[in-house]
């Protein structure tokens, strides 16, 4: 097992530059006898399957949906960030890297972040050149709007669709390759295993999700693009189908996994509504550029609100908290992820929520639907323009930068946002920890890469916004495309893998196994059963706010639970049919294991940083405390049998061009 970074000498601006000049290529007559699997089609797997076969390569790509445009990239909203500059406002490559290592407070390998800012710049002309529709301003240029945690406006969007129009670019990309034969398509389609020969990921075993089928698929690389872990709270943005399977498996069989209590809780999502709820619906981080977030500052007024005797726009403007204004003036409302969470989390718990369970702030639109509309009387030659005209015009402005979103939300909520407040609240969302891979991407399995959000590499503890589409698309467009040449310019005598092979045999024997066992066992409860118990654990436990205490408990709660599962679980129907119910006892098998490391990587780190907020390590004004003398490290996790047992690697974070110091938004 390998457990070197590899980042290259030199300095960092020339890094990635002398690394490409100096790796192993695969000539394109060689590339033909080469195969490799990606397993996800996501903007990581999809961009990665596209631009592999548009190398030369034979790639087999899988995924669990109908089709690989339904990804759950798709429903990423507020856009995708670049370095720029269109806006003259000051942004550089270094000022995205920068501001990705602060936001991430400074918890991930610089080498990768500098990586990710330089190419960013690239991901945008590739996906015009596709014919990703983005947003434009009047001079023709591509329009830009600012996220939390930056000074500049660097984030290009596509209305609230962003993440929708990226994937359709990279699904066409796909598609192309397809009808060359040089992708082969594996629709519903689930990985349970990853299979290797001599040490090296030579393979996957996957079940046919129509007919149950448990196929053998060899390759001379694996890329494991699956997404993150989110729904191991079982309440999340997350499609209900994202799972962590692809990548435990990866784990199981020896990939180290990294840094897993580093979850980004997102402040603006739509608040729950009851016990009956399986999923959470996300309103873009892009509101919060004309959104104020604001609470009642007097608790009678919380309670009439919250009794139906008075509206939120009867609140006069004196009597509302800006909190994030107030707190954190030099960002306003544009703070990070997990400062407007935790604050949002702090006036509730004070009792300043608005909703009947008391959990949700107000992101009002007031404001500027004012400011716009008196832009454009100003615009019509309408100087004098009645209220009335000037919100009419206001609102145009507003649904033509935010309209699907504010559609979506009265769907959901039967409020009309241009009227009244949304109320949002904090929600899980994105998972910075997973696979751990070095600067080539490769995890510490031979040949076998993760990409996106399935590894752990550009975010540190906490993802600024806009930058999930970033990374995912950095790897799969410009950078695996280069350093997994390095490694299978090896192979290019090596021929087919057979599927015959012993060790094929083994992983199928075990897959299958596992399946039986699930529609044999004659428990009691469903599997919905023990996931909805392992998530309200891992919320209360493990959610915004965590204690040595409370992750005790947690860890042994999920072991007993886990136990109980492998007892009573009850899957009905049979292995060799479509069965949802069975697909779903393997995903939850797996997030129990991940919960219980989860938990106990949470307790390893004691300081607070970015998303992971220890109770015992805050400042006087309740902000993160880091321990950078310790703890300036990535947890890197070895799977032994147990996740009790799992052995803790540390790879430590060196910091040359950045200074360490605490975060400030203030």
């Amino acid at each position: 097992m390998s457990f070197e970074s590899k980042t290259p000498e030199g300095p960092l601006k020339d890094q990635w530059t002398n690394h490409k000049n100096n790796i192993n290529l695969v000539n394109p007559a060689n590339k033909r006898n080469i195969d490799v699997i990606v397993v996800g089609t996501g903007l990581a797997g999809g961009s990665a399957s596209a631009t592999l076969a548009e190398l030369g390569y034979n790639v087999k790509s899988f995924c669990y949906q109908d089709s690989p445009r339904r990804a759950h990239s798709i429903a990423a909203q507020g856009g995708i960030n670049a370095a720029k500059n269109y806006q003259g406002d000051g942004d550089s490559t270094y000022r995205l890297f920068y501001d990705t290592i602060k936001g991430g407070d400074y918890r991930s390998r610089e080498s990768n972040v500098y990586r990710l800012a330089e190419v960013s710049a690239n991901i945008i002309d590739q996906c015009v050149a596709q014919g990703v529709p983005f947003a434009r301003e009047y001079g023709g240029l591509l329009d830009n709007r600012s996220f939390g945690g930056v000074l500049v406006s660097r984030t290009f969007y596509a209305k609230g669709q962003t993440g929708q129009q990226l994937l359709l670019g990279a699904y066409s990309a796909m598609n192309r390759q397809i009808a060359r034969g040089k992708i082969e398509m594996f629709n519903r389609h689930e990985m349970l295993d990853v299979v290797l020969v001599d040490g090296k990921a030579r393979g996957i075993i996957a079940r046919n999700l129509v007919t149950g089928e448990i196929e053998k698929h060899s390759a001379h690389a694996v890329v494991i693009a699956s997404g993150g872990y989110g729904n191991v709270y079982f309440l999340s943005t997350n499609a209900m189908g994202s799972n962590a399977t692809a990548a435990w498996k990866t784990h199981k069989r020896g990939a180290y996994f990294a840094n897993p209590c580093f979850t980004q809780i997102h402040p603006t999502c739509i608040p729950r509504s009851g016990e009956y709820q399986s999923k959470l619906t996300l309103m873009s981080e892009s509101l919060r550029n004309d959104g104020r977030i604001w609470v009642p500052k007097k608790k009678e007024d919380v309670a009439a609100i919250r009794a139906g005797k008075l509206k939120p726009t009867q609140i006069s403007e004196e009597d509302r908290d800006y909190y994030l204004e107030r707190r954190y003036p030099a960002f306003g409302n544009l703070v990070p992820r997990d400062v407007a969470s935790r604050a949002a989390k702090e006036r509730c718990d004070a009792g300043y929520g608005v909703n009947a369970t008391g959990e949700a702030v107000y992101l009002d639109f007031s404001s500027a639907i004012e400011r716009y509309g008196k832009e454009q009387a100003q615009i019509n030659g309408e100087p004098n323009a009645s209220k009335e005209r000037v919100l009419e015009l206001g609102k145009k402005v507003v649904e033509a930068k935010y309209g699907n979103l504010f559609e979506m939300y009265e769907k959901i909520v039967d409020q009309n946002p241009y009227e009244t407040p949304m109320m949002i609240y904090p929600a899980v969302h994105y998972t910075m920890g997973g696979i751990w891979v070095d600067y080539n991407l490769m995890t510490s399995i031979p040949g076998c890469y993760a990409i996106g959000e399935a590894n752990f590499s550009d975010h540190g503890a906490n993802r600024l916004g806009a930058s999930a589409l970033m990374q995912g698309l950095a790897d799969g467009y410009f950078v695996l495309p280069y350093t997994i040449g390095d490694y299978l310019s090896n192979d290019i005598r090596t021929g087919k893998i057979s599927t015959d092979l012993p060790e094929f045999e083994a992983a199928e024997k075990e897959v299958r196994e596992r399946l039986e066992f699930f529609v044999n066992n004659k428990g009691t409860h469903s599997v919905d059963y023990y996931h909805k118990k392992l998530g309200k654990i891992m919320w209360d436990k493990c959610g915004m706010a965590r204690n040595a205490e409370g992750l005790k408990e947690a860890m042994q709660e999920i072991k007993e639970l886990r136990e109980d599962f492998w007892k009573n679980v009850s899957v009905p129907g049979s292995m060799d049919e479509l069965n949802p119910e069975l697909e779903k006892a393997g995903r939850v098998a797996d997030f129990l294991e991940l919960g219980e490391l989860f938990a106990r990587d949470a307790l390893e780190r004691e300081e607070s940083c970015g998303g992971h907020f220890r109770e015992e390590y805050q400042t006087e004004e309740g902000e993160a405390l880091r321990d950078d003398q310790k703890y300036t490290y990535v947890a890197a996790w070895e799977y032994t049998g147990n996740p009790m047992e799992s052995i803790l690697h540390k790879e430590n974070l060196e910091f040359k061009e950045v200074e360490l110091k605490t975060r400030s938004y203030k």
